[in-house]
């Protein structure tokens, strides 16, 4: 009974992870903002305010990061400061691969719409992006 009840609840918790294919990629493109961040111990990190908003820009399987400021004007500022990337999916799972001068990383893609980005890094903390809205003076 044990067996069949461990069977049922990893079934449940594998069937939660999107299937990344690599039209999915392209969801990547344009702006995201951080909205929380889950700990391993299933604390949350809730982000209602962000001074910074990512933005990638993927070609085929490579493309750069960027950390970018809205303005109130809905606008962006920037500066020259970028991560280069590599896409890798296979099987249905992708991840994220940084490199800077400094250092390189990946993370996994958990899940990836047009909407929502979900992304576990190596010390498994899990990112939720959404699209930002832009801010405007009216």
């Amino acid at each position: 009974m044990k067996k069949i009840l461990f069977l049922i609840v990893l079934g449940s918790v594998l069937s939660c992870k999107q299937k990344i294919t690599d039209a999915d990629i392209s969801n990547l493109n344009g702006y995201w903002e951080i909205e929380k961040v889950e700990l391993p111990d299933g604390d949350k990190k809730e982000y209602k305010v962000n001074e910074t908003i990512d933005f990638f820009k993927i070609d085929g399987n490579k493309g750069i990061r960027k950390k970018v400021m809205p303005q109130l004007d809905g606008t962006y500022l920037t500066n020259d400061i970028q991560e280069d990337i590599v896409i890798a999916v296979k099987d249905g799972d992708a991840t994220i691969q940084y490199k800077t001068t400094y250092a390189s990383w990946k993370e996994e893609i958990i899940e990836l719409t047009k909407d929502k980005l979900v992304v576990k890094n190596e010390q498994d903390l899990e990112y939720h992006y959404k699209r930002p809205v832009k801010f405007s003076v009216k």
